[in-house]
């Protein structure tokens, strides 16, 4: 009888703790890691790293997969890109509790805030809980190729305790919070990883209504938090405008200091942030200095929006002509589209701002009149492009007006063309302030929101992109090791939300790996997918290099290729690790 289930012989172990790489094998048995270094013994199968990189598996903690994760085992696209924990639930967003009159104010709201298709999720979810504990039971009876934990939502909190009196402003009364701080206490002790709220202007649900956790006081978000505290365990997760007057870290800081748990916020170049980013970061490090415990959550890119005339955004959404066929089938906007009379028509109209509220006219205009913000997305497209690649500069070169010179971008590829607008983390022109973060112990990567903004956004292959970009392939400045680089995105993680057994490669952690040939990775180009559940869309990218990903000892992926194999579960509350002796 074979030793081992599984040894991976001659890789280049970088083991996720910072450590130096080294070459040795891996060897795993009944889903944990058993040996690393000299592995002598037999296995069922073996799989040769040679020239291999052999990591653990990615932990992504900001993604927003609550409702895919009920129906879907391949949990794409994260599973593609190494990732083997996903924490979701994330910016105050979820479904449960759910009482039955509140499932379609849900979806409107995760709907608005992630971009994720209602109807996909109306057809997907089938809601067999109501309480947030059954909404753990419900996410337990579906094994995944990913384990998923997931944060007790702000919104799906406040739908259920205040009913009908759910609005921007609303005022909970004392015996409101109680019941919502119990209902968060409950979740937590039932294994929830934390809890999460949102306060930015940029959250509305579908009818442009603010999320619920936007107008809410210092006092109502410090109870929940205490909440957390009474359960003894978990993380409190906020996306917020971070505006002065709030006075954010002074309480995050007293909650932290009071609970002795972390609170993590999306940091973030923002212009609906007030505070720039380095105040953002100066602002929590006094906090820190002062015996709290707050994380920032930096992205590795502008978080762009990918504009496409099939996505959710692009420059004309705006212009009367687009208005006019925007319910079409594809087929019919496509043939209007390469219409040179309807082109000439569209380009000559003003933009219509008077239905875009108030608080978010400044994003949108840049939207539909930032050519100088925008850049094509072709095959070799690098994601810290310089500024004479911009809508604006090739116009010019061009001799095209920039608008024009967009929209025949966008038409390109039988008009699937795509348009890279970082709305968010591109305001100095290139990424060199994330450089100095990605070496602080008091900041985590993340942000990738895998599973959300379906038709906007792809940063699910953000640990793609950390590897290629900022340890490989980066020009226009310093670059990053590869060591480090898989500490933040394995151990960092992972030790943040508690789940101390996995994220390093030693004896006793889960065998959650990765196996990459780092000379082949590349992430390849946008696509639209609309395989949903009721036929909804979704931006998709995949990666090559990645020769095998491993969870549990179960090899998930192959070349990229899943397997079938689904040994993921949830995760309940954090996870300790008793290191087991090393196999004889």
């Amino acid at each position: 009888m074979a030793m081992f289930d599984l040894v991976i012989r001659g890789g280049t172990i970088v083991d996720g703790t910072g450590a130096e790489r080294f070459t040795g094998d891996v060897a795993i048995k009944g889903g944990l890691i058993a040996q690393v270094g000299q592995v002598t013994g037999d296995a069922e199968e073996e799989i040769d790293a040679s020239g291999l990189i052999v990591t653990p598996g990615f932990v992504d903690i900001h993604t927003h997969y609550d409702g895919q994760a009920t129906w879907d085992q391949e949990m794409a696209p994260s599973s593609w890109h190494g990732v083997t924990t996903v924490v979701m639930g994330n910016c105050g967003v979820g479904f449960a509790p759910a009482k039955p009159d509140k499932h379609d104010w849900l979806i409107q709201l995760m709907e608005g805030v992630e971009d994720i298709p209602g109807t996909a999720l109306a057809e997907g979810i089938t809601w067999e809980w109501e309480t947030f504990p059954e909404y753990l039971d419900a996410l337990e009876k579906l094994p995944r190729a990913v384990d998923v934990g997931t944060h007790v939502p702000h919104g799906a909190v406040r739908a259920y305790v205040l009913g009908e009196r759910e609005q921007p402003g609303a005022v909970p009364t004392e015996q409101d919070i109680a019941q919502m701080a119990q209902i968060v206490e409950d979740g937590v002790r039932a294994g929830a990883l934390g809890f999460s709220t949102s306060r930015t202007v940029l959250h509305k649900d579908v009818n442009g209504v603010l999320v619920p956790g936007t107008t809410a006081t210092a006092e109502e978000l410090v109870e929940l938090g205490r909440a957390m505290g009474r359960a003894g365990h978990g993380v409190f997760e906020m996306a917020s405008d971070l505006r002065r007057e709030w006075n954010e870290f002074e309480w995050m800081g007293d909650l932290s200091r009071e609970t002795g748990l972390p609170v993590t916020f999306a940091a973030l170049q923002s212009i609906a942030k007030e505070q720039p980013l380095d105040e953002q970061i100066a602002n929590m490090r006094a906090q820190n200095d002062n015996g709290a415990n707050i994380v920032a959550q930096i992205a590795l890119r502008g978080n762009g929006i990918i504009m496409a005339w099939q996505g959710t955004v692009h420059p004309f959404v705006l212009r009367p002509s687009w208005q006019a066929i925007k319910e079409l089938p594809w087929a019919e906007q496509k043939a209007k589209l390469l219409d040179p009379a309807f082109k000439a028509r569209l380009l000559a109209e003003p933009n219509d701002y008077s239905e875009v509220a108030e608080d978010t006219r400044e994003v949108v205009f840049a939207l539909t009149n930032g050519w100088g913000l925008m850049f094509e997305m072709d095959e070799d497209f690098d994601y810290e492009p310089p500024q004479d690649a911009t809508v604006q500069a090739r116009g010019t070169a061009a001799g095209i007006d920039p608008q024009e010179y967009a929209y025949d971008m966008l038409c390109r590829d039988g008009g699937k063309g795509f348009i890279y607008f970082p709305i968010l983390n591109y305001a100095d022109g290139d990424l060199e302030f994330l450089l100095p973060l990605q070496h602080s112990e008091d900041t985590v990567n993340s942000l990738s929101d895998g599973g959300a903004h379906c038709g906007t956004i792809c940063d699910a292959a953000s640990p793609t992109f950390m590897l290629e970009h900022w340890v490989r392939d980066r020009k226009r400045g310093a670059r990053i090791s590869l060591e480090n680089a898989i500490k933040r995105q394995c151990r960092d993680t992972a030790r943040l939300y508690g789940l101390e057994d996995r994220g390093i490669l030693a004896p006793g952690y889960l065998a959650d790996l990765n196996i990459i040939d780092m000379e082949r990775l590349k992430l390849g180009k946008p696509w639209l997918a609309f395989d949903l559940p009721a036929g909804g869309k979704r931006l998709l990218q995949k990666a090559e290099g990645y020769v095998a990903t491993i969870k549990n000892g179960i090899v998930t992926f192959r070349d990229g290729k899943w397997t079938g194999a689904a040994p993921g579960g949830l995760i309940r509350g954090p996870q300790r690790t008793e290191l087991a002796e090393a196999a004889e």
